[in-house]
């Protein structure tokens, strides 16, 4: 095979895959890599504090109407609008109930959804983990996993409540798809886990496939075979047709109307015109991500930005690869966090969040960059005064720089972890037993983005607004009737709703005085 073929295929990949089975160090170190991610993200479901408010109003809240049969309504929920998906919500709230069986305070419900959002994110990076050790080596997969691990902004994707945290395990799972070539091409199952991120959780993360369909095109160049590359994306795209129908029918239910909830997302992201949009909703500079990423991932960061570099010089320079992936996929792998990151640096409207689908390709960018960057170095042939460097020398600052990392990471994490609990500190003592039959309003001021949602009051109190400085639109409550077969009335239409971010007074009780407590 050409040192810069374009995917490897037949037996080459197949002795891999042989010699992985039979190699019991292959399989403790998935067990060490398992244990590894899934206490991180046990950890962080208990203690990473709800970073965006958007995860309340948008998805706690309306997974607590459906299984307490109230809470607090933003418009984008409203029928008029019916920008967000059920589909997404049901998904969360039947495990959160089923927990029931295990529990009975309704905040344990809340952290027991967290826990299986760590464990899913867990399997995810597993897979990942596998893939590539299987099909570019096990010291870059170390190393990603390192920078998964120690990265405080994975501590805090791996458990949000988001559709970008969706769209990031399935992520993960397309990547781990792609990198699977052994008899042909895994294209089919790659579309599928970036169809279901895109259809179930967040509709842009599928700009992230597209880099990756150079691999086709490099198929069809060597094997002439256009009907095999049509037949894999075609079953590829069909196996999401029954997502989107869920989807529908699904919105059918509770907004008793059709909507496609990725196409309504996309519709008024993109199409709805200056007055509504992302854009009035605050807009950032283009090097909010820079900045976000560099204090989110540190050097994991930088590095990132330097695999494709590095690939490229060594493409140019007719060097050999130092992994399994031959150079072009090895460069076609790092090209969607360019991709992603451009485009979204390129829009006004920015959000930590809109970086989580991303995530997995920055740490394996990392990784990718780290593991050639210590190869070239290190090799005793280097022209680097490194490469004469006694072994054991270079070994110790090697290991020294990436625990340097891993402590820069995982300090960050415990930094942010402890001093932004406030929030959840100021609301705990409402879980207690004293006020389990507390009856009345908790009344919200100008601190309501940092409500932690209805999981930590009261089964009879709600939650209400009083007037603060903010002046955009609050949200409203769903309606606590019951339809038919005791389903909740979603669909009943709101008052005061509005898509242009617009105040409604009536958001606002009338007097402080009907408040039981107040958080201003």
């Amino acid at each position: 095979m050409p040192k810069h073929g374009k995917f490897e295929r037949g037996s080459s990949s197949e002795n891999i895959q042989r010699t992985t089975q039979r190699d019991p160090a292959y399989s403790w170190s998935f067990a060490f890599a398992f244990v590894i991610f899934f206490t991180v993200n046990c950890t962080a479901a208990v203690y990473a504090p709800i970073q965006d408010c958007d995860e309340v109003f948008n998805y706690w809240e309306p997974t607590h109407y459906i299984n307490h049969g109230y809470g607090l309504q933003t418009w984008e929920y409203s029928p008029e609008y019916a920008i967000r998906s059920w589909l997404y919500i049901l998904i969360h709230a039947l495990p959160g109930r089923l927990g029931w069986i295990f529990f009975s305070q309704k905040f344990s419900e809340f952290t027991f959804i967290r826990f299986i959002l760590g464990i899913v994110c867990a399997i995810s990076q597993l897979e990942l983990f596998k893939a590539v050790s299987k099909s570019v080596g096990s010291r870059v997969a170390f190393i990603m996993l390192f920078a998964m691990a120690s990265s405080t902004g994975m501590f805090y994707a791996s458990v949000a409540y988001l559709p970008s945290s969706f769209s990031m395990y399935t992520t993960m799972m397309g990547i781990a798809a792609f990198l699977d070539v052994r008899d042909e091409l895994n294209t089919t199952q790659g579309i599928m886990w970036f169809g279901i991120g895109a259809i179930v959780g967040w509709p842009f993360s599928a700009a992230l496939i597209l880099p990756l369909s150079m691999d086709e095109l490099a198929s069809i160049k060597l094997t002439r075979n256009i009907k095999g590359c049509f037949s894999r994306v075609f079953r590829g795209i069909v196996t999401a047709l029954p997502i989107i129908l869920l989807d529908i029918a699904i919105n059918a239910v509770f907004f008793r109307r059709i909507a496609f909830s990725p196409w309504r997302i996309i519709s008024y992201n993109v199409f709805s015109g200056s007055s509504r949009g992302p854009d009035i909703f605050g807009t950032e500079p283009w090097h909010f991500y820079v900045r976000n990423l560099l204090l989110n991932f540190n050097a994991w960061f930088l590095l990132a930005l330097c695999a494709g570099p590095i690939i490229s010089l060594q493409l140019l320079f007719q060097s050999a690869s130092t992994t399994r992936l031959s150079l072009l996929r090895s460069l076609m792998f790092t090209t969607p966090f360019y991709v992603w990151l451009a485009i979204f640096s390129a829009q006004p409207h920015k959000e930590e969040r809109f970086m989580y689908p991303a995530y997995p390709f920055l740490c394996l960018n990392a990784a990718l960059a780290l593991h050639n960057i210590l190869h070239r170095l290190g090799h005793s042939r280097s022209p680097f005064l490194v490469g004469r460097t006694p072994g054991t020398v270079k070994a110790i600052v090697t290991a020294g720089s990436i625990s340097l990392l891993l402590a820069v990471g995982i300090l960050r994490t415990l930094g942010t972890a402890t001093a932004y609990r406030g929030p959840s500190q100021i609301y705990a003592p409402l879980r207690s037993p004293e006020y389990k039959n507390a009856r009345g309003s908790i009344c919200l001021g100008k601190e309501w983005y940092r409500f932690p949602s209805s999981y930590s009051v009261p089964e009879s109190m709600r939650a209400q607004f009083v007037k603060s400085d903010f002046d955009g639109l609050l949200p409203g409550q769903f309606s606590e009737e019951k339809g038919r077969f005791g389903l909740p009335s979603a669909w009943a239409m709101p008052s005061g709703m509005n898509d242009q971010n617009l105040e409604d007074p009536g958001k606002h009780v009338g007097s402080s005085k009907s408040c039981v407590s107040a958080i201003y």
